[in-house]
């Protein structure tokens, strides 16, 4: 027996061992009686994941940068929390940004790509990472080569890591400064970790993404305040949060925005506090972003 055949996600799940044989409907109601333990599977490890978002928070805070780093389902699972941040949270797109083995220009994914250690570290120096950023590494075994060489390569520079992992005790955990390990069980398909342990991953980087940014002031209650509205579906949300956050009715919703250049959190302090456009800005610059902070300084100068 190798070392791979020990692994967490490598091992054959019972209930799914006659796949073969099963009917439409048996397949799909034993893949959704099993996704339906990876959330609890993720809930049992929420205090590692609340330290990594402050961790991430903290960084981006202080300009820093965060760097998703990983090799097939778990890296494209990256390449997609990343490629999101800008819309979502009005990010620069140099804010998050996801390394890929291989690169993530491919139509045709590189598999081969992530054994190499070496390459992981090339590329994670050719981003220039340094003491001020964070780097996540993801890899569901948590021992794959290219990851491994990139969190050696950012701990190197002084940066935070992370390692996310579906394994535990495993070589990516035990590097990096903290670990999310979220075993899910064996999958449906043996071995194929897009499935259970890609879901886990996923509720992972929704979680470190999502509560990073709150915590950065780019919510304001649960709206997403800090979004581009850059087509006409999102200027009709940017109408429907501005609204649902004032109490307002669409056209003072439609005015406040159009005289605020579309900026949901200007208008929504401008409408909250009766002030012009210019106003609200210089209360949001001075709040650092932060709407309810913009709010109470209006008031206290009001």
């Amino acid at each position: 027996m190798n070392e791979t055949d020990r692994l967490d996600t490598e091992q054959v799940n019972s209930r799914s061992y006659d796949l073969d044989q099963m009917t439409s409907e048996e397949i799909l109601r034993v893949m959704n009686e099993e996704d339906g333990q990876v959330p609890a599977a993720v809930g049992r490890h929420l205090a590692e994941i609340a330290q990594a978002v402050d961790c991430i928070a903290d960084a981006l805070g202080q300009g820093g940068r965060l760097f998703y780093v990983g090799a097939g389902t778990s890296g494209r699972l990256g390449v997609l929390d990343a490629y999101e941040c800008p819309p979502t949270f009005g990010t620069s797109p140099e804010t998050v940004q996801a390394v890929l083995a291989g690169g993530s220009h491919r139509a045709q994914a590189d598999e081969s790509a992530e054994d190499d250690a070496d390459q992981g570290a090339a590329d994670l120096r050719a981003r220039a990472v340094g003491a001020s950023d964070v780097v996540v590494g993801l890899a569901a075994s948590g021992r794959t080569p290219y990851v491994l060489g990139a969190l050696a390569a950012a701990k190197e520079a002084g940066a935070r890591t992370i390692g996310l992992s579906c394994s535990a005790g495993s070589p990516l955990g035990r590097m990096a400064d903290i670990a999310i390990e979220v075993p899910v069980g064996p999958e449906v398909l043996t071995g194929s970790t897009r499935l259970k342990a890609g879901t886990a991953q996923k509720l992972v980087l929704n979680m470190l993404s999502t509560a990073a940014m709150v915590k950065l002031g780019k919510a304001y209650r649960n709206f997403m305040v800090d979004m581009q509205p850059s087509n006409s579906k999102l200027r009709q949300r940017a109408v429907r949060i501005v609204r649902s956050a004032t109490g307002e009715e669409d056209e003072a919703a439609v005015r406040a925005l159009e005289q605020c250049g579309y900026n949901v959190k200007t208008a929504i302090v401008a409408l909250l506090t009766e002030s012009d456009a210019e106003a609200s800005a210089r209360w949001l610059e001075q709040a650092g972003g932060r709407v309810r902070d913009a709010i109470r300084l209006a008031g206290a100068n009001g």
